[in-house]
Order: structure tokens, then sequence, then C-alpha cells
């Protein structure tokens, strides 16, 4: 008799090891594409950083300076303007004479910060004189400076500019004028420059800063010869002078607009904030100042009238009331084109155009 051998069993399959298993390799095999597609984005940028470079690099051969995405040439001249061994004006001429005389700076993109820089004598000449007519300021300059600067020369087009331009001409060319300045620096230079020097080396072991006392120097000087009034920045002691402060931090937070989208400053503007509430508190300084020159020079004018005179002859002081002739007396003296007076807003706007034109109180060092 045969006797059936039992069917064999089954193998046994563990089934948690096998799906233990499975998970581990999808994780690692996960993991290695998760790896290598990173690798290849961080490639990718590489590349893309390297070939920025290079391409930025190489547009210094043909603009001068290197020129960067959204942010143009302006890494270049922030390195300039604080970079320690750096003088600015150096700087400038090396990159003039690459460029034969003319180049154009490129800001960031969305600043507007766009420039033709040139020191060729035939571009000055046509900018300035023999095509001045189609060279406006435009809209966008004159928005940029006029709380600084109002309806001042440098923010005047047409005919309001070649009224400006035209008594100022003049008025540097009289007689009156030339002695006023030569008398101004007489006084200035024996009467503060050189006792401040000689003070600076009896009290002080450590370096005399001269660029520091000769911008006082000429501070005060172009002061005298458009308001026709001494700040007193060049003393003894070189103290602060408000309206000094004032007029420099007014000058740098309008420098920074040109390097400041324009929507942004304006918001900055509206909500008082940043460099434009020092803005706003500095022409508020400016302005009081003026205001105050212009009172005051308008009660001098009026009592060597006729009229006024009580009959005691001229003094001294009258006599030299009646010789000013600095530009805020002289342009006192004018009519408008309608033939009335200037307004005060519009003196106060010429005489602080005329000291940012020759004061150098902001310098770059």
């Amino acid at each position: 008799m045969i006797t059936p051998h039992p069917p064999p069993h089954p193998p046994t399959t563990n089934l948690t090891s096998l799906a233990s298993e499975n998970f581990l390799v999808r994780n690692l095999v996960a993991r290695q594409l998760f790896f290598l597609h990173h690798i290849q984005i961080l490639e990718l940028f590489l590349a893309l950083f390297v070939f920025v470079t290079i391409h930025s690099l190489r547009q210094k051969r043909h603009h001068g300076l290197p020129v960067w995405p959204l942010l143009g040439m302006l890494p270049s001249l922030s390195f300039a303007l604080v970079g320690p061994q750096t003088n600015l004006y150096e700087w400038v001429s090396e990159i003039l004479c690459r460029q034969n005389g003319t180049f154009w700076f490129k800001g960031p993109s969305l600043s507007s910060f766009n420039c033709v820089v040139t020191s060729d004598p035939r571009n000055l000449e046509h900018l300035l004189k023999t095509k001045f007519s189609i060279f406006p300021k435009g809209p966008y300059f004159r928005d940029t400076v006029r709380d600084l600067l109002g309806d001042g020369i440098f923010s005047a087009d047409d005919e309001t500019w070649q009224r400006q331009r035209r008594t100022a001409s003049i008025e540097f060319h009289s007689a009156k004028f030339r002695q006023l300045t030569a008398d101004s620096l007489f006084e200035l230079v024996h009467g503060r420059l050189l006792p401040v020097l000689e003070d600076s080396i009896k009290h002080s072991a450590a370096a005399i800063d001269l660029q520091d006392i000769l911008l006082r120097l000429t501070f005060d000087n172009v002061c005298m010869i458009a308001f026709g009034v001494d700040p007193g920045c060049l003393q003894l002691g070189l103290p602060q002078i408000p309206f000094a402060q004032a007029f420099e931090d007014a000058t740098e937070a309008t420098m920074m607009r040109f390097v400041t989208p324009m929507s942004l400053w304006k918001a900055m503007r509206y909500l008082n904030l940043g460099t434009e509430r020092k803005l706003k508190m500095s022409i508020k300084a400016v302005d009081e100042f003026a205001e105050d020159v212009i009172r005051t020079r308008k009660k001098e004018l009026v009592s060597l009238l006729p009229n006024n005179n009580s009959g005691g002859g001229v003094t001294e002081t009258d006599h030299t009331k009646k010789q000013r002739s600095d530009l805020l007396t002289v342009f006192m003296g004018l009519k408008d084109e309608n033939g009335e007076a200037f307004s005060d807003k519009f003196l106060r706007d010429i005489c602080v155009n005329f000291i940012l034109a020759g004061g150098t109180r902001h310098q770059w060092r």
C-alpha cells in the first residue's frame, strides 16, 4: 500500500521585512534624486552667477565701469564713496581718461539715476552755451530738488533761468561786487583764517583739518556775497552753526533722492520718515534763516528812504548799507516781468541757489 506523502509546506516569506526593504530602497533612491536635483540647481545658479559677473565686468571696457543687473554702476560708486583709500575726484578723472572724456553713468533700474559725465570742453560748450535751450532740466529734476532749491537758477528753465543768470552776470562784473568780494576775503583771511590757524597750532598737537577750515572760509564768504550776512562758521573753536549744518543736511538728503526711486522717496516724504524727515527739518531751518535775513534787509532799505530820514545826516552805518551789493539787495531792487517786486520766496530761492553754487560745505572727500 502506497502511503501518499503530505504536500510540501509553502515557503514562508516575511512580508514585513520585504516591505521595509522596499521602503528603504525607495527612500534611498528618492534622496539620491533629490540630492542630484539640488546639485543641478546649485550648479545652475553658480553658472549664472559666473556668467553675470563676467558679463558685468566686461562692460567696464565699453562703459568705464561694471554694469550690474538691477544695480547698474551703483556698487562701484558706493565703493568709491566709502573706500578709505579712494579719492572721488581722482577716481572719476581716471574713468574719464579711459573713456576719452565722457561716459554714461547707469544707476539702479528703478531710480532714474542715469547721467552723462563729461570733461570735454566741446561737450560743455554744446550743453551750456550753443544748444542750452534744448537741454532743459526737465520735470524729474525739478521735482527732485524743488523742496530745497525752489525756482532758483539750478532748477529753473527758459525765461526764469535767463533772467536770473543775466542779472547775476551783470552784478558779478560790477565794480561794487568785485570790491565786496575782495573786502570780504581780506577780512576773512586776516581776521578769521590766520587767527584760527595760529590758535590751532598753539592749543592742539594733533593734525589740523585744513579742508574743514577752508570749507568754513568759503561758506562764510559765499553767504556774505549772497545774503550780505556772515554766518560765522570760521571762528575760534570752529563752532557748529545751525544754518550751515542745516544747509549741508538738506543738500545731502536732496542728493539721496537721485539714488532712490521717486515713488519711494515721495512715500517717505508723505510719511515723514528717514532722510525725508531730515530734509524737512533742515529746510525749515534754512527757510527761517533766509526769512529773518530778508525781513531785516527790507527794514534796512526802508529806513534809508528819504521820507524816513530825520535830518540827522548820513551816518557811517547808513553809508555802509547804501553800498551793499550782495545778491539779495540787488534782486530786492529789481522788478519781475509784471513790474512787481520779487516775492520773499523767490528771493530766498535765488540766494539759496547761489550759496549752493559757491558754497562747498557739502564736499565729497
